[in-house]
């Protein structure tokens, strides 16, 4: 190349004819498609609420190298097909990334589509195995799945003499997906699994009933779910009033809302989580958390999802931040499969063929005043 088209090459660059979608000298615009559900999904909104704390907390700090973050947001109402279009609405209007997707169908459709566009997707808080298995290239999540909850329930539950365990979940492919990886962990831990729950679509009564006399004829140890926290919230109270002993745990998704909506009933229940508990000032990046809420005087009872969306922001700046001076969509790819970084006591990573993320799980049990307890 001649000196003169070098010039006019670096000309074009400065004058943004070479810069990449949603990246201005200014701006640099990130595109969400989550499960708000017009403010019911309360995870969704908390989730939200904390991406959204931890951004202008970075925004008042003078963005990323010198660019501001736009968050340009669609609630997807937790349907995959909305997912999917909304993950196409927001690269036709040129977000650099996708981002910060909840609730597994959903997040696996935005993944379809960053596959398809070849877009990073960065940040799903969502469980599902299929973010990770088979590899994604193009998908980054930051939060443990669902798999490591399991294990971590199931162990616990060995430690204190159970050996049964069943399983509430959804009669889908991905449903399946997760009971191979219960099955799976019982028999790396010497467990049985003894009760598989499938469900579809909306659950009556006359079946609820019918998954109790399920539960007191296997008898499980303990029981767990896969996410949908209302059809788990009336199978307890049901399970509960027919005296049955088994110990019910859960998974993190919702778990804020389901022990308030259980009350008392939920005293003592045992439940997986993807971040620190979000008042334990021991952790690095709790501290961080409590004091950026104080600061911004920010509403809301500071929970597990508000945490999670926190952190999965802060994720995501300091991958850009590491990506450089003038981010690239392959730049950014490059830079996160050769990076690890200690978000503040958790520490997340990627690398070639394997998009991990974080693989740590915490344990808390509900109190008598409905407070976690690590």
């Amino acid at each position: 190349m001649s000196c003169r088209q070098w010039a006019w090459a670096l000309f074009l660059f400065a004058s943004g004819v070479f810069a990449e979608p949603g990246v201005t000298d200014k701006t640099l615009l990130i595109g969400q498609t989550i499960a708000l559900e017009q403010g019911k999904n309360a995870y969704g909104v908390a989730a939200l609420q904390g991406v959204k704390l931890y951004v202008d907390k970075v925004n008042a700090e003078g963005g990323v190298h010198g660019r501001k973050l736009v968050l340009r947001t669609l609630d997807d109402e937790n349907k995959a097909s909305n997912a999917a279009s909304n993950a196409r609405q927001l690269l036709a209007e040129g977000a650099f990334i996708l981002f910060g997707s909840i609730e597994g169908g959903p997040s696996t459709a935005v993944a379809e589509v960053a596959s398809a566009q070849k877009v990073p997707f960065f940040g799903p808080m969502a469980g599902s195995p299929t973010l990770r298995r088979p590899h994604q290239p193009y998908v980054f999540p930051v939060r443990a799945e669902h798999r490591d909850e399991f294990r971590a329930l199931m162990n616990w539950g060995k430690t204190i003499g159970m050996t049964t365990v069943g399983f509430l979940r959804a009669d889908t492919e991905v449903g399946l997906t997760h009971l191979e990886n219960v099955r799976l962990i019982s028999a790396e831990l010497g467990m049985t699994l003894a009760l598989d729950l499938p469900f579809k679509g909306e659950v009556s009564d006359a079946q609820l009933d019918q998954m109790v006399n399920m539960l007191r004829e296997k008898k499980p140890d303990l029981l767990f779910n896969h996410g949908s926290s209302g059809l788990y919230q009336r199978l307890v109270v049901k399970a509960k009033a027919a005296g049955l002993k088994t110990a019910f745990m859960g998974v993190n998704s919702g778990s804020t809302q389901l022990a308030a909506k259980l009350g008392d009933l939920a005293h003592g229940m045992v439940f997986a989580q993807v971040v620190p508990n979000p008042r334990d000032k021991r952790q690095p990046i709790t501290r961080e958390f409590l004091e950026t809420a104080s600061k911004a005087q920010a509403s809301g009872d500071l929970s597990y999802g508000e945490l999670e969306g926190y952190l999965t922001a802060k994720a995501l700046v300091m991958a850009l931040k590491a990506s450089g001076n003038h981010p690239t969509r392959e730049g950014f790819i490059r830079t996160l499969e050769s990076s690890r970084f200690d978000l503040g006591g958790v520490t997340v990573r990627w690398k070639a063929g394997d998009h991990e993320g974080a693989r740590t799980v915490y344990l808390s049990m509900v109190g008598k005043n409905g407070q976690f307890l690590d």
